[in-house]
């Protein structure tokens, strides 16, 4: 029988939230179940039979043993690509056995994988994920979750890249369905036996979190693979990748070139943004300069027309006309031959430069998918792009990267789904979250089936990709990719199940308790020692945070979670 983590309840049926305060006696314990004395060593002969058991050829690259409040480089030749070609080095590591491992996927492909394992173990395996096309592996997420007392693993997919290079892929389809799904699923089932050889137990809950393409490859395990994983969180899940992937090239071309009349710079997309702000923010009740639902602004756009005075059309802060046409392709759904839906725009708020402030090629994240994984052209010419490149993809599907809709097998285990976007998303629509969250329960409600009872969505106003604000906004909630100065881990100073989303899943997962919010942070400057800046609520969709209207802003207690009206 299972053990139950000692975690903290979830939220009630009511939607008014109480103070973070009265949480605090309450905390969650990381290590609630007590392993014992280690019987293996952190060593190869500890994981080479198992290796030759369940995937012969598979080689030990690394075992070490490191102390309490002890550090780790990591010893990737060359450096990391995702961190600008320096090695990764996590502080201030609990005491853990350090282990990488790499094991062949095919006749032409292989894929590392590493695991920390903490002395004080919770019982518990934690699979952490990737971003874009990069091949690494997230020690820093690794780290994090050691000190809950988590196995953690993560794998490489196949291969080391940077997140915007996929120049692995080209002609190689092997390495592309180890980044679309085989390293992440071979590496779990193979972590799992090490896990149990290691400790001499079997992992009782099984977890994973990743955002952005670990969002996505999160999406896979629980529709291709619902026995992996117990619990789940996805963040900004880049699942559809047949569509974001051309989109973002989309967006490019509608940009170009930098000498164009109808360009519209890095500079005017920030003045577009402030407006938007300026139009939506008060809607919530409070003008704060964070947008809570975009989606519910009627953005007006000729007030950022230029009035035509001596200068003012060559200007960082007003619109032509043609400039404006410009913004309207941006800022709107892709829809295509026989009015055909392509893609979601991006929320408003989300600074559309990061895919649209081109010069001379449209974005390098959706170009280096159309050379090296779909085309296999590295000379493909931007003026041949079409709808029917769109067309290909879906017959294709690279990697077999898209995750589908059918989760019912994930929901009759009994597992959950905990998944959350920033509403200011400037790389993968925030409503491409929304979309496949409204198909799912589509395809539920046609068998009868709820949703809310396994799997609930939670949009974070003015929260950029996986983290990080503009406005402002309370976006951390200790996610994946998730870091502010002078946290280990967790959520300083409230480090429980109402704003910690690891905890949460935990909590729903094994205690059967379901977040109706999280409560989100922002420290001063991102930086726990500076204090908190604001909390507040990150409601479950459709709901959204209204401002009761009296006491301080700030903090959570004021605001409450309400439906559509």
């Amino acid at each position: 029988m299972r053990a139950s983590l000692n975690v903290l309840a979830g939220a009630s049926t009511a939607v008014q939230l109480v103070s973070a305060n009265a949480h605090a006696q309450n905390e969650p314990q990381d290590s609630a179940v007590q392993n014992g004395p280690r019987f293996t060593p952190c060593s190869p002969s500890t994981f080479e039979p198992i290796l030759a058991e369940v995937a012969s050829g598979s080689t030990v690259n690394l075992t070490l043993t490191v102390s309490a409040n002890g550090n780790f480089t990591d010893p990737t030749p060359g450096g990391n690509p995702a961190n600008g070609g320096n090695p990764y080095s996590v502080a201030a590591l609990p005491a853990t056995c350090v282990a990488k491992f790499t094991v062949p996927s095919s006749d032409s492909s292989s894929f590392d994988f590493a695991l920390f394992l903490p002395d004080e173990w919770n019982n518990r395996f934690m699979a952490t994920g990737n971003g874009g096309f990069g091949g690494f592996i997230a020690w820093p997420d690794m780290a994090r979750y050691s000190h809950y007392g988590f196995a953690a693993m993560s794998t490489n997919t196949g291969h080391y890249s940077s997140a915007f290079d996929a120049s692995w892929g080209l002609n190689h389809p092997e390495s592309q369905r180890d980044w679309g799904y085989r390293a992440m699923h071979r590496s779990t089932v193979i972590s799992k036996q090490l896990i149990r050889a290691y400790y001499g137990n079997e992992s009782q809950f099984n977890y994973y979190s990743g955002c952005s393409t670990g969002g996505r490859q999160g999406l896979k395990e629980v529709t291709m693979f619902p026995e992996d994983f117990d619990g789940v969180v996805v963040g900004a899940p880049a699942w559809w990748t047949t569509h974001l992937q051309p989109w973002s090239y989309q967006i490019g071309i509608a940009n170009l070139n930098a000498d164009s009349p109808s360009h519209v710079s890095n500079n005017l997309f920030t003045a577009v943004v402030d407006e938007i702000v300026r139009q939506c923010d008060p809607q919530d009740g409070v003008a704060d300069g964070i947008v809570t639902d975009p989606y519910s602004c009627h953005f007006v756009p000729e007030p950022l027309l230029c009035n035509g005075t001596a200068g003012s059309t060559n200007s960082n802060s007003c619109l032509t006309p043609p400039q404006l046409g410009t913004l309207y392709k941006v800022l709107n759904d892709w829809v295509d031959v026989n009015q055909t839906f392509v893609f979601p725009r991006l929320a408003l708020g989300a600074n559309p430069s990061s895919l649209a402030g081109v010069t001379d090629q449209p974005s390098q994240i959706g170009l280096t998918y159309l050379e090296n994984f779909l085309l296999n052209n590295t000379d493909y010419d931007y003026h041949d792009f079409s709808y029917n490149v769109v067309q290909l993809a879906d017959q294709i599907d690279p990697g077999q990267a898209n995750a589908s809709y059918e989760v019912e097998a994930f929901r009759a285990k009994g597992g959950k789904l905990l998944h959350y976007h920033g509403l200011s998303d400037p790389l993968i629509s925030t409503g491409s979250s929304t979309y496949y969250h409204s198909q799912v329960q589509q395809s539920l409600a046609s068998q009868g089936l709820p949703i809310d009872d396994f799997y609930r969505l939670f949009l974070i106003p003015g929260m950029q990709h996986c983290a990080g604000t503009a406005q402002g906004a309370p976006w951390y909630i200790a996610a994946p990719n998730q870091e502010v100065d002078g946290a280990v881990y967790s959520v300083p100073g409230s480090m429980d199940a109402k704003h910690d989303v690891t905890r949460a899943i935990m909590t729903w997962t094994e205690n059967g308790n379901a977040p109706d919010y999280i409560v989100g942070t922002k420290y001063n400057n991102d930086n726990v020692t500076n204090g908190m800046q604001v909390q507040r609520p990150i409601c479950a969709y459709p709901q959204q945070p209204v401002y009761s209207g009296s006491g301080n802003v700030s903090l959570p207690e004021n605001w409450s979670c309400r439906g559509l009206s």
